[in-house]
């Protein structure tokens, strides 16, 4: 989670204003910068949130012009974090119950990136006990996988996407956990899915889901985590749940997920394909002999003729 409406999105501020909303764990997106920093920034380039533009992997992050410079646009203006920062934040003796999904975004380099990250994780002492077991690499393409065993081995790792197929098909073997998009999981093969992962021991983590209603919709699942901007409301939905379900309940109907085009079915189906095809433009092609080995024992014969996050 973070608390980023209230606070610039991928800030220490967000983060240190939700773990202090009692949120369980912190959640933000990765990037290299030209001279091998790894910071904590959602998009490729730097425009649409701060004062500085460019590309990430084309800046350096020291100098008069380095990304080190730039602030948030939004109120009160923020530096960019870096990983180190953010892993000293969750070093601190107060913060060592919070989890760390990192979302691995698609433009980055796996071998570069996670040596990196190795590097920073295993600066800290006692970092196998205290820090190694609360960060999630959260991925979007199967060619983050093998590096990851390579070089974060000790890291646990979750599948990002919207498409079910995408996530059994190349992702079940490789990853503990799966972070869907709330539209994807509302459908019935979102349903199936649902039900998969709690069968397998796989948990489910659902994003963003700022919406009330979307929230109470996540907790009839029983999901085991969502993703929102907005930390301390759901957690005070939550409290109210364990007080009276059967009231909070009622307050929150289902019929929204009538109402809307966005949530049907064949809507959601072309979707999952333009998500595909986006993958493997970034990404290059999802098929990898180790996901279409996983995918033999786990995908349903309906599954695969029409081929997790």
């Amino acid at each position: 989670m973070q608390a980023s409406a209230a606070f610039p999105e991928n800030s220490l501020a967000s983060f240190e204003k939700a773990i202090r909303d009692g949120s369980e764990g912190i959640e933000s997106d990765v990037h290299v910068s030209l001279d091998g920093v790894v910071i904590m920034f959602h998009d490729p380039s730097l425009e649409r949130t701060t004062d500085m533009a460019g590309l990430i992997r084309e800046k350096n992050w020291y100098g008069p012009d380095g990304i080190e410079q730039a602030r948030t646009k939004k109120e009160p203006r923020q530096s960019v974090p870096t990983f180190a920062e953010t892993v000293e934040l969750l070093m601190k003796e107060e913060n060592r119950h919070v989890l760390f999904n990192v979302d691995v975004k698609i433009y980055n380099e796996p071998k570069r990136l996670f040596s990196l990250m190795h590097t920073i994780i295993s600066s800290h002492d006692n970092w196998e006990t205290l820090l190694a077991p609360r960060i999630v690499l959260g991925l979007w393409h199967p060619k983050f996988i093998a590096p990851a065993k390579e070089f974060l081995p000790y890291c646990r790792r979750s599948h990002i996407g919207l498409s079910p197929y995408v996530a059994r098909q190349h992702f079940w073997e490789g990853c503990d956990a799966f972070s869907m998009g709330f539209d994807a999981l509302q459908t019935y093969e979102g349903e199936r899915f649902r039900k998969e992962c709690k069968a397998a021991g796989k948990r489910l983590m659902v994003w963003t889901v700022n919406d009330q209603r979307q929230m109470m919709e996540c907790i009839r699942w029983g999901v085991d985590a969502i993703i929102t901007d907005v930390t301390k409301a759901y957690l005070e939905m939550r409290a109210s749940v364990e007080v009276d379900y059967a009231k909070v309940d009622s307050e929150n109907g289902r019929s929204f997920l009538w109402l809307s085009l966005w949530y049907y079915t064949p809507l959601q189906f072309v979707r999952w394909r333009l998500q595909a095809l986006y993958l493997e433009k970034l990404g290059g092609p999802l098929a990898s002999s180790e996901s279409i080995s996983s995918a033999a024992s786990v995908l349903p014969a309906t599954a695969a003729t029409q081929v997790h996050a």
